[in-house]
């Protein structure tokens, strides 16, 4: 442990304030990451409950220590690991085309309320290591993960196409492109006259392809093709 923080171990008013400012300055950090991707929940939501549950780790110390009320001093912060998980939910929605979008926001709100549980019970290197952990997973491995999947072998499309010939030009174009098709899904909307339908493509790529970026466009250039989705 840090010397520089062991005066602040105890419960006192210079403890508090500099547990629920570092809560402050650790969610800010994350939660700036997401607003600039304008995400559903954003700075402020994320200082809110960095601080909530920094606060209610104190809580439970105070009771404990001051009150002297001799209970369980980790069941508050218990009901916060898991009450977290109704906000958290809030921020994941499924589109039309069956894509899981807000899955990273909701998780780091997680990880945001256990760093103010760790500052809030003046576990202070934990919780600034945590912090840093956070943006580092957020900020930089989000380029290694969106370099993995543009690089991954196997690729997954929702197609939509309002002609019928579409589908046979399709296939052409992975046959030209060395592309294996290892499932293939087709629907129809028979709600309209018009020949709406879809496809679902699970596709592997050969090696010589320098991205999923270049078969999207081929595809999307396609004529007939409304719409294409990566799932």
């Amino acid at each position: 442990m840090l010397p520089v923080f062991d005066s602040f171990r105890d419960l006192t008013l210079a403890s508090i304030t500099l547990r629920l400012c570092l809560a402050v300055f650790c969610s800010g950090l994350v939660g700036i990451e997401r607003a600039v991707k304008r995400r559903p929940a954003g700075f402020r939501t994320h200082i809110l409950i960095c601080i909530g549950a920094a606060m209610t780790t104190m809580t439970s110390q105070y009771l404990l220590l001051v009150q002297e009320y001799y209970t369980d001093i980790a069941r508050l912060g218990a009901q916060v690991v898991a009450g977290i998980s109704f906000i958290g939910a809030g921020t994941i929605l499924v589109t039309r085309q069956h894509r899981i979008k807000g899955l990273t926001t909701a998780a780091g709100l997680w990880a945001s309320a256990i760093v103010g549980l760790a500052l809030g019970a003046g576990f202070f290197e934990g919780g600034l290591i945590v912090t840093a952990l956070i943006i580092l997973a957020e900020v930089f491995f989000s380029r290694l993960e969106f370099y993995l999947l543009d690089t991954a072998p196997e690729l997954s499309l929702l197609i939509e196409y309002g002609n019928r010939n579409t589908l046979d030009q399709l296939l052409l174009l992975f046959q030209k492109e060395s592309i294996k098709i290892l499932d293939m899904q087709v629907t129809r909307s028979a709600s309209s006259k018009k020949h709406n339908a879809s496809v679902i493509f699970t596709l592997r790529l050969e090696r010589k392809h320098n991205g999923a970026g270049e078969i999207l466009k081929a595809i999307s250039s396609t004529e007939g093709v409304m719409s294409v989705d990566e799932l």
